[in-house]
């Protein structure tokens, strides 16, 4: 296999990655053929991934702005993922130009993307590490700089905790990030499930095998509602995604039930 010039050397070309395999699902290009390959298996068993994708980031955008609505304008997007058309900075240059953002990733693609795109942007910053190691990331000088911890943040979890498996305590990653952060941040978190959808079970399955990119564990609305703890939700609370605030009376159609995710917003 080929190394494309916008791939750093660390990248093994032959095992895929979940930022990778996601980028294929929104059609991106920033993918190699052991992505394009292991993402095709998750559609043979969940054809509609693409859309279910699609629609997730539709979430992001509906949150942000609600965010923007309530005089957020720092985010901290972590497990941001490669680059790609809506992301956090886009929606809240148009809405809040003066908010700031930072993108956290441990995948090298992701991160060189999110460097490149936004050099010279000087309201949005990149930091290399691990959503699931809290106290390297808000110990990094780089989030320190970018970030004021004394005002509140917007702590984003989109599409990323059904990567972080049960050992490694994912209601007390998100409790550390939260302690650090002042009254009035919100929380928002998109996750996938199975409840419902044979095909999100079997998808799940699939990530659970050992060429997978990551393991998986998808969790129930009662799983997800616990992860935000003792914060308040808002309306419509903890929801099939695309039932959450939808831009129109699709969102809340028979498919919206069935649909293998679940997401909420709540502030502290």
């Amino acid at each position: 296999m080929d190394r494309p010039n916008w791939a750093p050397d660390e990248v093994d070309l032959t095992h895929p990655s979940v930022a990778r395999v996601y980028d294929y699902y929104l059609g991106g290009s920033h993918n190699f053929e052991s992505d394009r390959q292991f993402a095709d298996r998750v559609l043979g068993v969940l054809p509609d991934m693409a859309a279910i994708a699609q629609q997730n980031r539709a979430f992001l955008r509906r949150s942000v702005r609600h965010l923007c609505q309530a005089g957020i304008d720092q985010f901290l997007d972590l497990g941001s993922g490669i680059p790609t058309a809506g992301n956090v900075h886009e929606i809240v240059g148009q809405l809040a130009p003066r908010s700031r953002v930072l993108y956290v990733d441990h995948d090298p693609v992701a991160v060189m993307h999110s460097r490149e795109l936004l050099a010279g942007n000087e309201q949005t910053a990149v930091l290399a590490a691990d959503l699931a190691d809290p106290e390297r990331v808000l110990a990094d000088p780089i989030l320190r700089e970018h970030l004021d911890l004394s005002r509140p943040v917007a702590v984003l979890l989109v599409s990323v905790l059904h990567f972080v498996g049960d050992e490694l305590r994912p209601a007390e990653v998100i409790r550390t990030y939260l302690d650090a952060m002042p009254r009035g941040s919100h929380l928002v978190i998109s996750h996938a499930t199975h409840e419902g959808n044979d095909e999100a079970a079997d998808a799940q399955a699939i990530y659970n095998q050992q060429r997978s990119p990551n393991a998986m564990r998808m969790r129930t609305r009662a799983e997800v509602t616990e992860l935000f703890g003792d914060l308040t939700l808002v309306d419509p609370g903890v929801v099939r995604i695309p039932m959450w605030r939808p831009d129109s009376p699709a969102g809340t159609g028979p498919a919206s039930e069935r649909y293998p995710g679940h997401a909420g917003v709540a502030f502290t």
